[in-house]
């Protein structure tokens, strides 16, 4: 028993060190901290850059690709045109893909959720080209939704060829991008159902089973994190898109290029203990406290509570006064009628002189019109 418990001791040190998670991950203090060839650390919900190193920088990013038939996949299932439940049907091309996959059997009928579990857990080649083939009929059918998506995010530094990420010509991201995307992807619970499973076993038709290993090994060692995309080629080099969440503050970590598997997992760790050690998340418009009472014109109420129509909160440093700045339009009535959730005003969010977030302001009841019978009940009643 004594010999079991040290030799288990020595695995785990030997498999930390091979799995590239060091016990005392560093601090980035800024962009010549990071060894990889492009990094950036963003901010989840303003999309604020809080650090970065040649993040704009064209380069393939291996299988981070997968990000984008990750979220044109779950985007298919929220729209009702896709199930978890359909079944797809296996092609031998699908089958044939090289370099990570799952080991799916051709001309076989597997379900989505097991294709798109199989693609976030263990970033499957081949159950990427079933899925795509599965809702477009094709990959390169599919490969034209992605760069259309792109373009539709902002993401101008990128251009797919195909969904997976294997080795092709022109085809190129940025650790810029890899971000938005991944922010994008995180923002739907259906990603988040998979996105943390370290193992699993995926059972084929025939009863076989493949084991599913989570390729981002900081959703086991890093607190918080809950998703994200590795990618490894030789012209890639090492790459990772993590996120995590610690209370209400959620970061995006990207690293790009990395020498080894082991850098990438710890430079992703250092930016984020970069930017949870160094930011708060502070909330500058609420939805729960009434912003004015206003008086209603020609209305059966005299006057009506107004609220943001959402929240919004930013990450400023610690210990630094903030540059944000909130400023109310409203008006100096509200003339009915006006039904709930109407917008009577707005809230304007600027950092440094410059809006960057335009909120409605609204009523949360119906404001109905005075009647005649209304009218007359008031001049009564000043009687």
């Amino acid at each position: 028993m004594k010999r079991f418990f040290i030799f288990s001791i020595i695995s785990a040190i030997i498999l930390s060190t091979f799995c590239g998670i060091m016990p005392n991950v560093v601090y980035a203090a800024d962009a010549n901290d990071i060894t990889s060839k492009s990094a950036v650390l963003m901010d989840y919900g303003s999309k604020e850059i809080l650090l970065e190193k040649n993040s704009h920088d064209k380069m393939p990013v291996a299988s981070m690709v997968k990000m984008m038939t990750i979220l044109l996949t779950v985007e298919e299932i929220e729209s009702g045109n896709l199930s978890l439940t359909d079944m797809v049907t296996t092609s031998e091309n699908a089958a044939g893909m090289g370099g990570s996959q799952v080991f799916i059997d051709p001309f076989v009928q597997y379900s989505v959720e097991d294709m798109l579990k199989s693609v976030i857990v263990a970033s499957a080649n081949d159950a990427s080209v079933a899925l795509a083939e599965h809702i477009c009929g094709s990959e390169e059918a599919f490969v034209k939704n992605m760069n259309k998506r792109a373009k539709e995010l902002g993401m101008e530094d990128t251009n797919y060829v195909n969904c997976t990420g294997l080795p092709a010509p022109e085809q190129y991201s940025s650790a810029y991008d890899s971000a938005i995307l991944l922010s994008q992807v995180s923002g739907h619970d259906i990603y988040h159902n998979y996105s943390t499973i370290w193992m699993q076993d995926l059972v084929h038709p025939s009863g076989r089973k493949t084991g599913l290993v989570n390729t981002n090994r900081l959703v086991r060692y890093y607190e918080g994190c809950d998703g994200g995309k590795t990618g490894s080629t030789n012209e890639a080099g090492c790459c990772l898109a993590a996120t995590a969440k610690r209370g209400d503050m959620r970061l995006i970590s990207v690293v790009v290029g990395a020498k080894d598997s082991k850098t990438r997992f710890n430079e992703c760790s250092s930016l984020f203990n970069y930017g949870f050690a160094n930011f708060e998340n502070v909330d500058l418009v609420s939805t729960e406290n009434s912003l004015a009472v206003l008086p209603v014109s020609k209305g059966r109420v005299k006057d009506t509570e107004v609220f943001a129509a959402e929240k919004y909160s930013a990450l400023v440093k610690k210990g630094e006064d903030s540059d944000y700045e909130v400023t109310y339009n409203m008006p100096n009535f509200v003339k009915a009628p006006v039904k709930s959730g109407e917008r009577v005003g707005k809230v304007l969010v600027s950092k440094s002189g410059v809006i960057v977030k335009e909120i409605d302001v609204v009523t949360n009841q119906d404001l109905k019109s005075m009647t005649y019978f209304d009218a007359l009940k008031k001049i009564g009643e000043k009687w």
